[in-house]
């Protein structure tokens, strides 16, 4: 894509990561990365709390892809100790969990970055209904380069390139985070519906409102 070539070897070249989950559609956007540039830092929020199906999925795109600068970021384990000594804070106060867990390190990996992108879509849930290509969030730009992208056309492209998939997509999971914090989708519900069952809560605060 001709928006995500320019940003990452002209207007941000040195300067530009991706945050990939590594979950339901990953792939997609590494693969259009991996095609400009394998050597792109890919920031991974490794939260201590994965489904081992994500681990392994990482590691397996990452050497399909050829893809050689994954970073894994955990939080802080000083933070962790202090705030969340018994793992069960996702329980009582998941924003406090997200927070602790992919907020604040990220906000820390991005730090040496002018620019990231991401791979939501429109599709994917009502309040991702109006996402741009690009934005401009915390100082830096942030780039959606799949915003206008179908479940549809993401699937057939995964297929047309042979890319594996994550392997809870085929057990009913289109959205995939923490293990304690996601379910299966139910027949008509959202993508989405199976993050944070039962809490009003759609977002893990990595994505805030943002301008253009």
């Amino acid at each position: 894509m001709a928006l995500l070539r320019q940003a990452i070897t002209r207007d941000f070249a040195g300067r530009f990561a991706v945050v990939s989950s590594f979950g339901a559609d990953a792939a997609m956007l590494l693969a259009l990365v991996a095609e400009i540039d394998p050597a792109v830092p890919v920031l991974f929020l490794d939260t201590g709390m994965h489904f081992p199906e994500t681990l392994a999925y990482r590691d397996a795109l990452t050497a399909r892809l050829g893809l050689t600068d994954v970073r894994s970021i955990p939080p802080d384990p000083a933070a962790v100790a202090a705030r969340d000594p018994r793992g069960d804070l996702h329980l009582f106060v998941p924003d406090d969990c997200c927070a602790l867990r992919k907020v604040a390190p990220l906000a820390r990996a991005l730090a040496p970055f002018a620019a990231w992108a991401t791979g939501r879509r429109r599709q994917q849930t009502a309040t991702r209904a109006r996402l741009p290509f690009v934005e401009t969030a915390d100082g830096r730009r942030k780039f959606n380069p799949l915003a206008d992208w179908s479940a549809e056309r993401v699937a057939a492209e995964l297929a047309r390139r042979d890319l594996p998939r994550h392997p809870l997509v085929a057990r009913g999971y289109p959205s995939i985070g923490c293990a304690p914090c996601t379910r299966a989708v139910r027949p008509g519900e959202d993508a989405r519906a199976g993050r944070w069952a039962g809490h009003a809560k759609t977002e893990c605060g990595i994505h805030r409102p943002a301008r253009l």
